[in-house]
């Protein structure tokens, strides 16, 4: 079945995703999604966060989402929070990448059935996510190509 031109503009939905960036000043760029939502991102002499930043932070959001809507059917969080971290490197040939990357959960769930329900989802949906749900550490994970070059329009130039 044809995915609905509403979903290529994000959600959870399957579909294309775009954002632009428009330089500010030297290293610090303004990323502007199809959705009109905007931020900033910089090289770290700022408090803007970096490109690796933001990979952690979207291997932690889309896990952390997911998670989210999966154990919020059954009782409201007390306390979510999700840590993202790993270690940047250079490796032999030279290239920096990241590497020993994890993401820790720490939830916590109000006393009684619902909470216990949500407790006991809490381990298979984190699972569920890391395995199967979150396109961003799928992704990773499966190492897949990107194909950088000038934009078409530059291409001719």
């Amino acid at each position: 079945m044809a995915q609905e031109t509403s979903e290529k503009t994000g959600g959870t939905g399957l579909g294309h995703r775009s954002v632009s960036m428009e330089r500010v000043s030297k290293g610090v760029f303004d990323v502007t999604n199809v959705r009109g939502g905007t931020l900033r991102i910089g090289g770290g002499d700022t408090a803007d966060f970096t490109p690796v930043e933001l990979l952690l932070t979207a291997i932690a959001g889309c896990s952390a989402v997911d998670v989210d809507f999966i154990t919020a059917k059954r009782a409201e969080p007390v306390t979510f929070t999700v840590t993202s971290e790993g270690d940047k490197i250079r490796d032999e040939q030279g290239t920096n990448r990241m590497e020993g990357l994890t993401v820790r959960f720490s939830v916590t769930f109000p006393e009684g059935p619902d909470g216990d329900r949500a407790r006991e989802m809490l381990p298979k949906a984190i699972q569920m996510s890391e395995e199967r749900l979150c396109t961003v550490s799928r992704t990773v994970a499966h190492g897949t190509p990107i194909d950088a070059g000038l934009a078409d329009s530059q291409a001719d130039s």
